[in-house]
C-alpha cells in the first residue's frame, strides 16, 4: 500500500498537481458534461461530499440542499461528486443521477460527473483531498458516501467530517458561519 501512496504521488506531481495546491488548481467534469473549473470557487467556502442514490445515508441530500440554499449567498457552496465505491450504490449514469436528485431531492448545487473517491482508480481530486502530502494538512480515507471535506475560501483543506455527520451539524454551521 505504501508503494501505492508513492507512485500516486509520482503520478498526480507530474501531471502537475503537487503538495500544497488548492482545490481551485484543478478542474473535473460536471454531471452534465461539461468542464467545471474549481477556480470559479476562489474565495467560496466550500463542501465537497461524496454521493450515492441507493445508499441508507442517501437522505442526506435534503440536508445538504438545505443547508446550500440557506449559506449559498454568503459565498459558501457544496459541491457533490457521485461515486459508486460503496457496495454499488451509485451505479446509475450521469442523467440518472442528475435525474434522480432534482426529482427526489431538488437538488441545486453543482453535481459533478460521476467518479471514483478510492482504490486505483481514484480521481486527482480525491488524491488531494486525502493525501497529506499532497493537501499538506491531512490524511484521511473516504470511509463511505456522503463523507464531507470542507475548504477554506484559499482552497486548503480546512476539516474532514464522517459520512454520518449531519450536513447541519453544529461544527459545520459554525465554521460556515465564522
Amino acid at each position: 500500500m505504501r508503494f501505492f501512496h508513492l507512485f500516486a504521488f509520482m503520478v498526480i506531481t507530474v501531471m502537475g498537481v503537487s503538495q500544497n495546491n488548492t482545490l481551485h488548481d484543478f478542474k473535473v467534469t460536471d454531471i452534465t458534461g461539461n468542464e467545471f473549473d474549481l477556480a470559479v470557487l476562489d474565495g467560496k467556502k466550500v463542501m465537497v461530499v461524496n454521493t450515492a442514490s441507493e445508499c441508507g445515508l442517501t437522505p442526506q441530500y435534503e440536508g445538504l440542499e438545505a443547508l446550500y440554499k440557506k449559506y449559498k449567498d454568503q459565498d459558501f457552496v457544496i459541491v457533490g461528486f457521485p461515486a459508486n465505491n460503496f457496495m454499488n450504490q451509485e451505479p446509475g449514469t450521469d442523467k440518472e443521477i442528475a435525474a434522480f436528485c432534482e426529482k427526489n431531492y431538488g437538488v441545486t448545487f453543482p453535481m459533478m460527473s460521476k467518479i471514483s473517491v478510492k482504490g486505483d482508480d481514484q480521481h486527482e481530486l480525491y488524491a488531494w483531498l486525502t493525501q497529506r502530502a499532497l493537501n499538506g494538512v491531512k490524511d484521511s480515507k473516504v470511509k463511505w458516501n456522503f463523507q464531507k471535506y470542507l475548504i477554506n475560501p484559499d482552497g486548503t483543506l480546512a476539516k474532514v467530517f464522517s459520512p454520518r455527520t449531519k450536513p447541519q451539524s453544529e461544527e459545520i454551521i459554525e465554521w460556515i458561519e465564522e
